[in-house]
C-alpha cells in the first residue's frame, strides 16, 4: 500500500451519505439516520482514497468508558492496514477512557492485536411476529408509558446499569422513541425499556431491569405493538432472555463477542442491562 494516497481525517455530517453507502455495499441494515446518531454522540474519523470515503470508525465517550463502532472499510481496500489506523485513532480520542467495543466475529482478531479481550457476548435476535408472547405477571409492579419529566431518572438507571454514563446518548434517544416503557415497584422506576426505529424495521433496546422475568414484562407489550413489522433485539448473552424470544418467534441469527482493553463496565445498584442499544453504542 503506498500510504500517501490515504488521508484521515474527522467525520463530520457531510460524511454521512457517503458511509451509508458504503454500509449498504456490505449489506449493513443501518438506514443514514442510524449513522447520523452515531455521528452527533461520537467522534468520528474517515479514510479517504482519491478523494472518496472508503473507511469509517466511531469512539462514543460514555463517562469512563468509550464503545468503539461502525468499523468500517470497503470491500476493495480491504487489507490494506486502513482498519488498523482507524482503530488507533479511536483509541487515540478515548485516553484515558477505558475502551470497549462488540466486535463481529471477522474483527475480533484485529481488536485482539489492539490489546482487547473478550469479556462477554451478544446474540442479535430478530424477525416478524404473529403474536406476541404473554408478559409476566409481576405482583405489585405494573408497566407504563414514561414522560419526559421521568427521564432524568431514567437516564440514572440506565447508567447504573450499563456501568457507563448515557446521559448524552439518552437525551438523543428518548424523544425520538417510538414507545418508552418504565417498571414501576411502589411508586420507584426499577426498569426500562425502549420501542426505536432502527435499520431494516423496529428495535429494542436499551433494556434494563432488576431480573430477567421484569425485563421480559418490559419487552412483551413493545413486542406487541410490533406484530407483522422486522423487529430486532441484541441482548447479552447469558441475560436469560435467549429460549423466551426464540419461542416467541425471534430467531438468533448472530453471536459475536463484547471485547474491552482494560476492566470492563459493571452495572451497580439492584438493575442490569438485559439489551443493548445498538452493537456500535452498547
Amino acid at each position: 500500500m503506498n500510504a500517501s494516497t490515504y488521508s484521515y481525517r474527522p467525520a463530520t455530517a457531510r460524511d454521512l451519505p457517503a458511509a451509508h453507502a458504503l454500509s449498504q455495499r456490505l449489506r449493513w441494515p443501518h438506514r443514514e439516520a442510524d449513522w447520523a446518531l452515531v455521528q452527533r454522540t461520537a467522534d468520528g474519523f474517515v479514510a479517504e482514497h482519491e478523494g472518496q470515503l472508503v473507511g469509517i470508525a466511531f469512539a462514543c465517550h460514555q463517562g469512563d468508558f468509550s464503545s468503539i463502532g461502525l468499523v468500517i472499510v470497503s470491500d476493495e481496500q480491504q487489507g490494506k492496514g486502513i482498519g488498523r489506523r482507524l482503530m488507533q485513532l479511536c483509541l487515540d480520542a478515548t485516553a484515558p477512557r477505558t475502551p470497549i467495543l462488540n466486535a463481529t466475529e471477522a474483527g475480533a482478531p484485529l481488536y485482539a492485536s489492539l490489546g482487547f479481550a473478550t469479556f462477554d457476548h451478544i446474540q442479535q435476535h430478530q424477525g416478524c411476529l404473529a403474536s406476541a408472547p404473554a408478559a409476566p405477571v409481576l405482583a405489585e409492579s405494573r408497566c407504563r408509558r414514561l414522560a419526559p419529566a421521568d427521564y432524568p431518572q431514567a437516564i440514572a438507571l440506565a447508567n447504573a446499569a450499563s456501568g457507563l454514563q448515557r446521559t448524552r446518548l439518552l437525551d438523543e434517544l428518548l424523544p425520538e422513541a417510538l414507545q418508552v416503557l418504565g417498571l414501576e415497584r411502589a411508586g420507584e422506576l426499577q426498569g426500562l425499556a425502549l420501542l426505536r426505529h432502527f435499520g431494516r424495521g423496529l428495535v429494542i433496546g436499551p433494556v434494563v431491569a432488576p431480573d430477567a422475568e421484569a425485563a421480559k414484562a418490559l419487552i412483551a407489550p413493545l413486542l406487541e405493538a410490533t406484530q407483522g413489522e422486522f423487529v430486532r433485539i441484541d441482548i447479552l448473552a447469558d441475560c436469560g432472555l435467549a429460549d423466551w424470544l426464540v419461542a416467541a418467534g425471534l430467531a438468533c441469527v448472530d453471536r459475536a463477542p463484547r471485547m474491552a482493553r482494560g476492566t470492563p463496565p459493571r452495572s451497580s445498584g439492584s438493575v442490569r442491562s438485559f439489551a443493548l442499544v445498538t452493537q456500535a453504542l452498547g
